[in-house]
């Protein structure tokens, strides 16, 4: 997701989360979240209290619905993870990570290019008692990430981005990696490229969906 410019350093971020959000369970699932309730102030005072023009919005802030599909998919299936080295592609959050490592996987790493979410995961992953390593930078370009499980939630936002994740996303399949994407109806999601495994109701909210309970599904290449 887009953002990269500097927001200080790690514990001024940590500290900007918890003045700006609440902790809060994430529907259907027994994960707990640094949450934000509306979009708007949070955004506002990503941009004011951190001296950060231009800033992207504040993905990291709330558990997305293609997240949430994916994240119990995981705790549903843990043996899609369990013993495995997972990547959490566009992390956000951190959910989907929390779950595989919930789950059982023996180590996970979460990426994004938004450099709040190092602490947004930092955060979460301390409030549901697992240990997540995190990656900052820009995984779509280069070689293929090499992990034995690769977990991929509403990526499919825009239509480069789409374009440039399902590439990367074919290609550690080819290299032996698992793919498992979780979207709620995105208009870019590629479904031509991908198999259908799970089909969930979440509950999210209509600050950042258009539903308050939306159809996610879960898909593999």
């Amino acid at each position: 997701m887009q953002g990269k410019r500097s927001i200080g350093t790690l514990e001024e971020a940590k500290a900007f989360i918890r003045a700006n959000t609440r902790i809060a369970a994430v529907p259907g699932v027994p994960i707990r979240m640094h949450i934000a309730d509306e979009l708007t102030p949070i955004w506002e005072a990503t941009e004011k209290d951190l001296a950060e023009a231009n800033v992207a919005p504040p993905f990291w802030a709330f558990p997305w619905a293609g997240g949430q599909a994916l994240a119990r998919y995981v705790l549903d299936n843990p043996e899609m993870v369990r013993g495995k080295l997972v990547l959490d592609i566009a992390c956000g959050s951190g959910l989907v990570g929390i779950a595989a490592a919930l789950a059982g996987a023996a180590a996970v790493v979460a990426n994004d290019i938004d450099p709040m979410c190092e602490a947004a995961v930092a955060l979460n992953a301390e409030l549901n008692g697992v240990s997540i390593s995190y990656s900052g930078g820009d995984l779509l370009h280069g070689d293929p990430p090499d992990y034995d499980v690769i977990l991929a939630a509403d990526v499919f936002y825009e239509q480069t981005p789409a374009r440039l994740f399902r590439t990367m996303l074919e290609r550690a399949r080819a290299n032996g990696s698992t793919i498992l994407a979780g979207d709620p109806g995105r208009t870019y999601f590629p479904r031509d490229a991908f198999r259908q495994v799970a089909e969930y109701a979440v509950e999210t909210t209509t600050e950042i969906e258009n539903h308050p309970v939306k159809t996610a599904r879960v898909w593999t290449l």
